[in-house]
């Protein structure tokens, strides 16, 4: 930016490519700009890197032998488990046959409204499966991932157990190990690989944001914020 001038000592009068000067108002502003700007850019930063972990941790399907595989709850209707619900509990009717833990754990409890719990849909569903009713427990607790871990930990640390492998769906693993570390577990995941969760690149890039969403929100808050899921699921 040029500016005129004028030299008082031969009368000449041109310009000067110097800018102008900003004061202390214009100095500030131009702070506050770059500081928005650099908030701005690390928010980004942290929302990306945390969707990209989301995605990563939704890739591992860990069959180490465990104490126990823990279902999380999803919905049911009238004791019958939803599409959601019942891809997470024959992954877990799998993983038992395989010899990948001597028990499983359904966790979850009802709406208003409902006759049954997630958790007993659960296990109903698992010994219909096969798995015998000793080798099932209930934990008929938890409207949302954080207290149905929470449960869970105080049921299986009650019986000396800690080490756990969690089945939910691929985008919402991180979280959920994210919590039961939080509450003691040495926790690691298997998660579906069926189920509307994953049948569609729209169901997974959805489920990539909600997840990403809820994982900051718990890292910030320690609360759960459970979103829900598209129609059909």
């Amino acid at each position: 930016m040029s500016t005129d001038y004028y030299d008082d000592r031969d009368g000449y009068r041109g310009t000067s490519t110097r800018p102008p000067r900003l004061g202390f108002g214009g100095t500030l502003a131009r702070w506050i700009r770059r500081l928005i700007a650099g908030v701005v850019l690390v928010g980004l930063l942290v929302v990306v890197g945390t969707a990209v972990r989301v995605w990563q941790v939704a890739r591992i399907d860990d069959h180490t032998p465990s104490d126990a595989i823990v279902v999380l709850g999803a919905a049911q209707y009238d004791g019958v488990p939803s599409s959601v619900f019942e891809a997470r509990l024959a992954q877990a009717s799998a993983l038992y046959q395989a010899g990948i833990a001597p028990l499983v754990v359904t966790v979850g409890g009802k709406q208003v409204g409902d006759n049954y719990t997630e958790a007993a849909s659960g296990r109903t569903y698992l010994i219909d499966q096969g798995v015998p009713a000793d080798d099932v427990v209930a934990v008929e607790e938890g409207s949302d991932t954080l207290r149905s871990i929470e449960a869970v930990a105080a049921e299986l640390q009650n019986r000396g157990l800690n080490r756990v492998t969690l089945v939910s769906d691929p985008w919402h693993s991180l979280r959920t190990r994210t919590m039961a570390q939080d509450a003691g577990l040495d926790a690691w995941t298997s998660p579906t690989r069926q189920g509307p969760a994953v049948y569609t690149r729209e169901s997974q890039i959805h489920g990539i944001g909600r997840e990403t969403g809820a994982l900051l929100w718990y890292q910030l808050t320690h609360h759960s914020a459970d979103f829900a899921y598209t129609a059909g699921q």
